[in-house]
């Protein structure tokens, strides 16, 4: 069960009330959520296959800045490219995939950023990082580490877990 004060803190910061919400899988330093953990399938029944939701605004706003700055396009040539990085990025896939089945299987294989071939949403792959810790999500990752110097997220990213 979520402590009923940290989906209320979850809805200020999405600006709508959150759904399907099963935990908290991330803290910032400064004790705010930043990270919830969904069910496979909303209340209502729809089927929602993002495991892990970027909730806090000053990360949401942070990876929005590297989307807009070309990174997606990068990350997605270099998979084509870099034999080892596609493979840690394809078990990166199968852990979120084989995690949200352990909950309930949704019968697909789609698990959610684009993975395994290419990078479509930084939100989502950094959520799956900031919920994982470092090494499970290699595109996750390096995104986290472009934001380690970003002031706006002073108390919120433990810079020290992500600097390379």
């Amino acid at each position: 069960m979520v402590d009923p004060a940290d989906l209320e803190v979850v809805e200020r910061q999405l600006g709508r009330r959150p759904r399907g919400v099963l935990e908290i899988a991330y803290r910032c330093p400064n004790g705010e959520p930043g990270v919830v953990k969904t069910a496979p399938r909303l209340p209502d029944g729809t089927p929602f296959p993002t495991l892990y939701y970027l909730t806090h605004p000053a990360l949401v706003a942070a990876v929005s800045r590297l989307e807009s700055a070309g990174v997606m396009r990068e990350m997605s040539e270099r998979l084509q490219q870099d034999s080892e990085l596609a493979a840690a990025y394809r078990r990166a896939h199968e852990a979120y995939l084989a995690e949200r089945d352990a909950i309930e299987s949704l019968g697909t294989t789609f698990s959610g950023g684009g993975m395994p071939d290419r990078v479509k949403c930084l939100h989502v792959l950094v959520a799956h990082s900031l919920a994982k810790g470092p090494g499970v999500n290699p595109i996750g990752d390096e995104a986290l580490a472009m934001l380690v110097d970003d002031p706006s997220l002073d108390g919120v990213l433990d810079k020290g877990v992500w600097r390379r």
